[in-house]
């Protein structure tokens, strides 16, 4: 973990109003396509801080069979699919295991709500044998955010706040995540521009 990761894991200085455990919704004001119509799972908020991963950007061109032969762990191919996600830009290289969280090891980031963020290789050597956890995705990347970035672009209007589930996580399709997502709300993120700084 390089150094901006571990210090935004680090919850001796996390503040009451963290974010994380909590997903982030990319409204219109977000234009930049890495970004756009994205929901971010956060792992971490704090004065060092945000660190997040997008959850609903699959990427086809990766099998997990690849990266366990990159990684040379050995096991039988998994009878069930295991998806690749793009986590966001930073460190795209690493890996990270979003998943339920009656799977937990020491090397869990974040369980709350049901789910859990696991940074160790050791669950990927599980998942390998055929255990591991039930439900999961490998996130390749993370989005991250200097002190105070996020909070200014929340006020900007750039990001909407809703609690994790698990379901919306693991059990509703990429395509739709974001639309689910926006339908908790409530109101037409169409007309969103009318209801910033009333949400």
């Amino acid at each position: 973990m390089n150094n901006m990761a571990a210090k935004l894991m680090d919850t001796k200085g996390l503040k009451t109003g963290s974010l994380a455990g909590h997903l982030l919704i990319a409204t219109p004001v977000v234009q930049e396509s890495c970004f756009a119509r994205s929901v971010i799972y956060m792992c971490a908020h704090n004065e060092a801080g945000a660190m997040g991963m997008i959850i609903n950007y699959p990427v086809e061109s990766i099998d997990i069979k690849e990266i366990f032969s990159q990684l040379a762990i050995d096991g039988n191919p998994l009878g069930r699919k295991f998806p690749i996600h793009f986590g966001g830009p930073v460190e795209s290289n690493r890996g990270f295991v979003l998943h339920s969280d009656e799977y937990a090891t020491e090397g869990s980031l974040i369980r709350q709500d049901g789910i859990a963020v696991t940074a160790s290789v050791s669950v990927l050597k599980e998942l390998a044998q055929g255990s591991g956890p039930a439900q999961g995705m490998l996130v390749l990347g993370y989005a991250g955010w200097s002190p105070g970035q996020l909070e200014s672009e929340i006020e900007t209007g750039s990001w909407i706040v809703v609690p994790a589930s698990k379901q919306l996580i693991f059990d509703t399709d990429n395509e739709t995540k974001w639309n689910v997502a926006v339908s908790s709300l409530g109101f037409d993120m169409g007309h969103y521009s009318t209801v910033v700084g009333h949400a």
